[in-house]
């Protein structure tokens, strides 16, 4: 990934952040709001204390939770490009922040998510946002691979930035690593649901090099999980493989987080009742995230 050398600043409204969250989630039944709006949710219907739903294979490779490295491509029935626009071209969606040049694209709806962090942080008087790279499409990707080489970038397909939820974030003040701004976006962005991609400490599992500017959405409770726990997707995801469920409570509020492997269409049983939602692991499985 290109390697940009800048920091952002986020200071974030803790509450704020989980009453989005909560309106995002679904009634049992009804329906969710991935990143990619193609994506079908399936109904789910009450059985004891839980509920079941239909999945199918498809649905090991949509959602916010896929895993995107140089071993798992970004999975060829996703379209990021149909919901990706120029935040230069539809500058409504700039508001607090600037941006590199007019090459940088995000989707509508990540970028609300990013307004939503800098708005929290602008009330603790941090307003020096840049956004220097957002979704790139495979021709793009191949040519930064090509110019950097694999030391900093990834082949075309196997970028999170070809997925469309990560972006390269920073300030126009100073460096990432060694602004504030860094610190306080590596200890809080998670409450947003967004986590610090390739840390430090996790190169020998990401097999990237530290970015500090590179932040990935996972959504919550997935990204207050991997906070607690010091892991990146990678170790996330198998956690759950071994775990088969993680629970976790924020600001009072409980939510269980399960695992189930799918080699086909087939019917899963979910043993609470509650708001949900769901997003495969981009290998062997879906994960079910419910209220409570």
């Amino acid at each position: 990934m290109k390697k940009w050398f800048f920091c952002i600043i986020v200071l974030l409204l803790l509450g704020y952040g989980f009453t989005k969250f909560k309106e995002g989630m679904t009634e049992l039944p009804g329906e969710s709001t991935p990143f990619d709006e193609s994506i079908k949710i399936p109904e789910a219907v009450p059985q004891g204390d839980g509920f079941t739903i239909k999945v199918t294979k498809e649905m090991i490779s949509q959602g916010d939770l896929l895993l995107v490295n140089k071993d798992h491509p970004v999975p060829d029935g996703l379209h990021p490009e149909s919901e990706a626009v120029s935040l230069v071209k539809n500058s409504e969606l700039i508001d607090g922040f600037g941006v590199l040049d007019n090459s940088v694209q995000l989707s509508p709806w990540l970028a609300d998510k990013f307004r939503t962090m800098i708005k929290a942080a602008a009330q603790e008087g941090v307003n020096h946002f840049l956004i220097s790279s957002g979704y790139r499409n495979k021709a793009k990707q191949d040519e930064l691979y090509r110019d950097m080489g694999s030391r900093y970038a990834l082949p075309a397909g196997y970028s999170e930035h070809n997925l469309g939820l990560s972006m390269d974030i920073g300030s126009s003040q100073a460096e990432m690593n060694q602004a504030p701004e860094g610190r306080w976006l590596k200890d809080n962005s998670w409450k947003y649901g967004f986590v610090l991609r390739y840390p430090e400490d996790k190169t020998a599992v990401t097999g990237i090099q530290f970015e500090p500017w590179h932040f990935r959405y996972v959504g919550l409770p997935h990204s207050a999980i991997m906070q607690e726990k010091n892991l990146v997707l990678e170790q996330y995801l198998d956690l759950l493989k071994q775990e088969k469920s993680v629970s976790i409570t924020i600001g009072g509020e409980n939510y269980k987080v399960f695992y189930f492997p799918v080699t086909g269409d087939t019917t899963i049983t979910v043993p609470v009742q509650g708001k949900y939602e769901i997003s495969g692991n981009n290998e062997d499985g879906v994960i079910v995230t419910v209220h409570e």
